[in-house]
């Protein structure tokens, strides 16, 4: 019997992610004030330390502390499911395998957070004009792309067989 080569290297990029988003985010929480705005590209882009109980969006940020725990809970879960298909995933079949390390590391990046801080650390800020996007980080910006690639690419119907 022969065995395929998975896709579990991909983890290497999680891996990476996840070095990076916990980089950044020592560097802003020793770097910036909370909560005041460091203008990086005038009308558009901030740098703005903030801290985040809740999920994206804030949602669930003001409950009693439960959410935590939820949402942790779904990060290993979301991973570790994820993970379980880059294993059964061909090597070569980037199409799948990008996508969920890029989930993979930010969901990581941001569960590290929660257990080691209790929140997540927050400091990208994009607006425009009175519009302001949610803070966010280099673990949601992975969780984004990630999705999105995953409706892209899922969507197309041609991951496996582009591989081969």
């Amino acid at each position: 019997m022969t065995v395929k080569p998975n896709a579990l290297p991909w983890l290497l990029l999680s891996a990476a992610i996840i070095g990076l988003d916990q980089w950044t985010k020592w560097l802003v929480v020793h770097t910036l004030p909370l909560h005041q705005p460091v203008s990086f590209i005038a009308g558009f882009w901030n740098w703005a330390l903030s801290y985040n109980e809740g999920a994206a969006f804030s949602l669930l940020g003001d409950a009693s502390g439960w959410q935590r725990w939820l949402f942790g809970g779904l990060a290993v879960a979301v991973s570790a499911g994820m993970g379980y298909w880059l294993a059964r995933t061909p090597r070569g079949d980037w199409r799948t395998a990008l996508p969920f390390a890029l989930v993979i590391g930010g969901a990581l990046g941001n569960l590290i957070d929660r257990i080691r801080i209790g929140h997540v650390v927050d400091f990208i800020q994009w607006y425009w004009r009175d519009h302001y996007w949610p803070t966010f980080n280099v673990a949601d910006s992975a969780i984004v792309a990630g999705a999105i690639a995953l409706l892209l690419f899922g969507s197309t119907g041609k991951g496996k067989e582009q591989s081969r």
